[in-house]
């Protein structure tokens, strides 16, 4: 018990660490574990520290902004917003209001997740521009990092504009530009991320650059693909995206529930290496706990509720934490909040389950239920529940009900969920009081709007 009770005060601890760091210190950069800003034009000439150059923007990812599984991710903050997570902790926050939605445009985390998701822009279009002025990289090196930073920046861009509506596009280091810059259309955002994500797609070979799955590769891109074309409604072509994933299995196979998250896992396309040397994942020390009430979150009874009782999911990615009298429940995906000497577990940034479902829904929408009932088995199978024995019409239902429990606390997957499904106000506005129409798009920071006046309108409502 001691044991646990450290646990949970070293992730207490972390917590406010990486509050401070997040806010007050610079950030820098190795060629081994680079975690920081790009040095200068200089390192395109050199392949250790051109690929050292783009590695940052993987690291600023992992561990301060959007996928980063601390605080300030997608994980936690999306949901809170939506009906996944119960908040604990200190009301006075600028996390509390993602979960009571009281949200404001001088809300210091929007600010942070604004000013980080364009600070990895403007770092993936250093190296672009590096890049095209390297005369020393050869072209297999050149084509490797330039679809990677292609494909990262499409990637940021793509969660930004599903959190904040229409948004700048940016693809410069220009500051003259870059300050007057204003928001574009989503469908014109949308068409830029197609460009970016199909350039990448032809830069970058089959195979991974190495043993381990933590940077981009063709299949990599295809995924990310996969789930724009679904956003988008381009059906067909999300198939034909996801397929080329799915049946690739010399490179990627389900793995069982238990072995799901693990750094070797078959099910990964795409993972975030850990900082240092047998640490496992930050989403690890952040949801896990073992006495109540927890310091932080819990998962809404209902979303545990809504499981079968017999779903693999339920036994092994779910916690039960128990005073004897009220019950807790702590996301369980990743299990080592220790170093163990050899990393466990790496943070699953892409993985095969929702290449399923993304073909499940797609193949649905355009009336083939024999293909998209065969995928949702797939899923529903592998966590140990018998086929689907609804009717066609209904199983739009049971597919997002099923990405409601494969992605659980995944990046943002059920708050975007209920966006494309229109079912955002009906969930959320008889568990949230505060809900507003507003709250489908969080605010573009005041202080942004003030320095640069061509970011108006703000978002509804605000």
């Amino acid at each position: 018990m001691k044991k646990h009770r450290s646990y949970q005060k070293k992730s207490i601890m972390l917590c406010i660490a990486i509050c401070c760091l997040l806010f007050a210190c610079e950030d820098f950069i190795e060629v081994d574990q680079p975690t920081g800003q790009i040095p200068s034009e200089v390192v395109f000439e050199d392949e250790a520290t051109a690929t050292a150059a783009v590695a940052s923007i993987y690291a600023k990812l992992r561990d301060e902004v959007l996928l980063t599984g601390n605080l300030f991710g997608m994980n936690i903050l999306m949901g809170f917003y939506a009906d996944e997570l119960d908040y604990y902790s200190d009301t006075n926050s600028d996390i509390y209001p993602f979960y009571s939605h009281e949200m404001m445009a001088t809300n210091d985390v929007v600010k942070t997740i604004w000013d980080g998701s364009y600070k990895a822009i403007y770092m993936s279009n250093l190296v672009l521009e590096g890049l095209e002025s390297s005369t020393e990289l050869n072209i297999e090196i050149k084509n490797q990092i330039k679809g990677e930073a292609l494909f990262l920046r499409a990637m940021v861009h793509f969660y930004l504009l599903n959190l904040f509506n229409d948004i700048p596009y940016v693809v410069t280091t220009n500051y003259l530009i870059n300050q007057d810059v204003s928001r574009s259309s989503m469908e014109e955002v949308y068409s830029y991320i197609l460009t970016d994500l199909l350039e990448a797609k032809e830069l970058l070979a089959d195979t991974y650059v190495s043993a381990e799955r933590v940077r981009a590769n063709k299949f990599v891109v295809s995924a990310l693909l996969s789930r724009v074309y679904l956003y988008m409604g381009y059906w067909e072509n999300a198939i034909s995206e996801s397929s080329l994933v799915i049946n690739n299995t010399g490179l990627f196979n389900l793995e069982p529930i238990e072995n799901e998250f693990l750094k070797e896992s078959g099910s990964a396309i795409l993972q975030f290496k850990p900082r240092s040397s047998g640490d496992n994942t930050d989403e690890a020390i952040y949801f896990y706990f073992v006495s109540g009430p927890p310091f932080l979150m819990s998962m809404t009874p209902t979303l545990v509720s809504s499981f079968e009782s017999d779903d693999l999911r339920l036994q092994n990615w779910i916690r039960l934490v128990t005073d004897g009298n009220q019950n807790w429940y702590a996301p369980y995906k990743y299990q080592e909040v220790e170093n163990t000497g050899s990393s466990k577990e790496y943070s699953m940034v892409l993985r095969l389950s929702e290449q399923y479902l993304i073909r499940s829904e797609a193949r649905f929408r355009l009336g083939d239920m024999i293909g998209a009932e065969q995928d949702l088995n797939v899923i529903r199978n592998r966590a140990g529940l018998e086929d689907y024995s609804g009717s066609s019409l209904e199983m739009i239902n049971a597919i997002l009900d099923e990405r409601r429990h494969e992605l659980f606390t995944e990046y943002g997957h059920r708050w975007f969920d209920l966006k494309r499904f229109g079912m955002a106000e009906s969930v959320l506005m008889d568990i949230k009081p505060n809900w507003q129409s507003r709250d489908a798009w969080l605010p573009i920071p005041e202080l942004e709007i003030l320095m640069n006046p061509n970011l108006l309108p703000q978002n509804a409502g605000y």
